[in-house]
């Protein structure tokens, strides 16, 4: 029985370029129980090499149907007492984009909100999802179940969460719409953001963009977080932004959890 608990949340920006940019020799030195992935871009015949079936980890898959597009993994120590492909909607189900283990009362879940910042379309799109998103997070939360949503959300909660936030209010990620649904899960539903519970300082960034030289200046974007319900949020340990080395243009996110597994 594991009497604390490491969960950690990378958006990959594809399991194979991330393998090649030494995430699978960075992963066993962390001492990590609970690995949320997005963006893995891969199929089963994609992952059915040893490297991507880490050793002393349970891997599950949800992947879209769309081959190199979307997708979302979790590796745990521990093997699920249950997984749930989805959350109920046809539409981004089929991208791939939500997979929930459970381990006895505690809900770990990998998911990948889409961005808007390609098209108006894919805008659109995301408010979609937002709209399917909320009623399953308020039904979560009425079973009485720990959760900790893990993954790369494409919003910026406060202007603390992005170095150029004035530029941004017109933009995908911190429109003001986007950034009222944060509030509402926040405020409302009372679902927590664990980093800020622990840190609330500023220039803490999980994306940086490859123009220009945005990681460099840390000119970055707070994206990654793991939501977490109330309880839990009171059992966090501590939060660390991985930046020692890079496997994607997003940073692992890493929580330690008063908790046992």
């Amino acid at each position: 029985m594991i009497e604390s608990m490491r969960i950690t949340t990378l958006n990959c920006n594809g399991i194979r370029a991330a393998a090649r940019k030494g995430f699978y020799d960075w992963l066993p030195g962390q001492n990590i129980d609970i690995v949320c992935l997005q963006e893995t871009r891969c199929s089963d015949e994609d992952v059915a090499p040893l490297l991507f079936q880490p050793s002393g980890y349970h891997a599950t898959w949800r992947h879209a149907e769309k081959r190199g597009y979307s997708g979302v993994a979790i590796y745990s120590r521990r093997r699920p007492d249950e997984l749930i492909h989805g959350m109920g909607s046809v539409e981004f189900d089929a991208e791939g984009r939500y997979l929930e283990a459970r381990f006895g009362k505690l809900s770990v879940i990998s998911v990948y909100l889409p961005s808007g910042s390609s098209s108006p379309e894919r805008q659109e799109a995301k408010y979609r999802f937002l709209a399917a998103f909320m009623p399953h997070l308020e039904t979560l939360k009425r079973t009485g179940r720990e959760v900790v949503l893990c993954g790369d959300w494409n919003i910026a909660h406060q202007a603390i969460d992005l170095k150029n936030w004035r530029a941004n209010q017109k933009n995908s990620g911190f429109l003001p719409e986007e950034r009222a649904w944060l509030d509402d899960l926040f405020n409302r539903v009372q679902y927590v953001d664990g980093f800020r519970a622990v840190n609330a300082l500023p220039d803490q960034y999980t994306w940086w963009s490859n123009r220009g030289q945005a990681w460099a200046k840390n000119v970055g974007w707070r994206l990654d977080y793991q939501v977490v319900t109330p309880t839990l949020a009171k059992q966090i340990q501590g939060a660390s932004i991985w930046v020692e080395s890079r496997f994607s243009d997003h940073a692992p996110l890493t929580l330690d959890y008063d908790y046992v597994l």
